[in-house]
């Protein structure tokens, strides 16, 4: 078992940044990949970014791509999602979710557990 919180969602103006932190704990944390997914209003939730269990290699979707950076600290079983030049189209509830596998994935089906999400709004 895994237990997710994520922490740092607010209201936010455009061109702004915010640092999302998602604190872990249960199995060992640095043999899961963690993900980061969205789910903007009235919208199917969305993949963001992941990172591998060892950390290194990320991955992220192309509307995120050079603004977010996702990296973890295994020692204090967290993961951070780093988001710059903020965008009204960036509002969502943001998720992190694990997986007990290390490699990293981009489907949302793939993950085995889910923290309840926090609120990410960027107003124009």
């Amino acid at each position: 078992q895994v237990q997710l919180v994520e922490f740092g969602g607010r209201l936010v103006q455009a061109g702004g940044s915010l640092r999302l932190s998602c604190a872990a704990s249960g199995r060992t944390f640095s043999s899961c990949a963690i993900g980061w997914f969205r789910q903007p209003p009235g919208k199917e939730r969305e993949f963001v970014a992941t990172i591998p269990g060892s950390g290194g290699s990320t991955v992220y979707a192309d509307s995120v791509k050079g603004r977010f950076t996702v990296s973890r600290d295994n020692a204090k079983n967290a993961v951070y999602l780093q988001m710059n030049s903020l965008r009204p189209e960036d509002t969502a509830v943001y998720f992190c979710a694990a997986r007990v596998l290390p490699l990293p994935s981009r489907l949302a089906a793939t993950y085995d557990y889910w923290g309840q999400g926090t609120q990410v709004t960027v107003s124009s």
